[in-house]
């Protein structure tokens, strides 16, 4: 199996890694946009050489698009114009983009969309870059694979052998369910990381010791606060409408609890951290 990258950050660079670790890819050709990321990526051995995009489409059985989403939805829709300028049939493109729908909508009349296979793993950290790569990032985890039906039997069966490979739970929705979904469970976490972080920042500015004072529990919080602009922004610009929608909530839940504590209002406040204690039976 020849797998071709494109995009050798965090989640490209890791999957590289544990792909030939575990037999899965017999070579891997990388692209990256940036020179030092591409030399980087060539003499930390994540990729055997890096190539154009064109040669890497060319090469590859499988090529997995790991830019940010913004220039993703460019990206896949020229692998396909690929795809169906060579004539190639049995190779299949994939995204691991955290949202879908302008994937969805940029493909959806494509000659070869059903070599195309939406896909986001569930998994990273607040790092980019090929240095950031690491093996097992994707162990438990899971993917989801989305609007599976618009993609060929014979491709989503090879996609879902390379999340086997990377030892993922794979799991099917809709692209609109996605992007709701993922606006909760990862989006608005790095919305509330933003802000908690430049709170605090605009504080230190008056009060310079006030780093001197974080414990876990700030660095916790904040962890993802480090994450790439580069990255959160298209996809903050992309998923706008479920992201506004949750910020709301959010800050909804935020009024109630800053109200209670204004008030002094014991139960109330022993009411709403109790209700939040329900999170343990989710997450151990």
């Amino acid at each position: 199996m020849n797998i071709g990258i494109i995009g050798l950050g965090l989640i490209g660079g890791s999957m590289a890694i544990d792909l030939r670790r575990r037999k899965f890819a017999d070579r891997i050709v990388g692209v990256d946009a940036d020179k030092v990321n591409a030399a980087a990526a060539v003499k930390i051995g994540l990729v055997d050489e890096t190539v154009t995009e064109e040669e890497c489409v060319a090469q590859s059985d499988i090529i997995i698009v790991a830019v940010p989403v913004s220039a993703a939805v460019k990206v896949v829709c020229r692998v396909l114009d690929q795809f169906q300028k060579e004539g190639w049939t049995d190779k299949v493109v994939m995204d691991v983009c955290s949202t879908k729908e302008q994937i969805a909508q940029a493909t959806m009349y494509h000659a070869c969309r059903k070599q195309y296979v939406a896909t986001h793993p569930m998994a990273g950290t607040e790092y980019s870059g090929p240095w950031a790569a690491l093996p097992n990032l994707f162990d438990a985890k899971v993917c989801i694979i989305a609007d599976q039906q618009e993609s060929s039997p014979k491709a989503v069966a090879e996609i879902v052998k390379l999340y086997d490979a990377l030892n993922m739970r794979v799991s099917y929705m809709s692209v609109s369910s996605h992007d709701v979904h993922t606006a909760y469970v990862s989006h608005l976490s790095h919305v509330i990381s933003f802000a908690l972080a430049n709170t605090v920042l605009d504080k230190e500015k008056d009060e310079k010791h006030i780093f001197d004072l974080a414990s876990g529990g700030f660095s916790s919080t904040a962890r993802l606060a480090k994450s790439n602009a580069d990255m959160w922004t298209p996809i903050f610009m992309q998923n706008r409408e479920n992201i506004v929608k949750v910020t709301d909530a959010f800050i909804q839940k935020v009024q109630e609890f800053r109200d209670s504590i204004e008030d002094l209002d014991e139960t109330a406040i022993r009411s709403f951290i109790d209700e939040a204690n329900r999170i343990k039976r989710i997450i151990k």
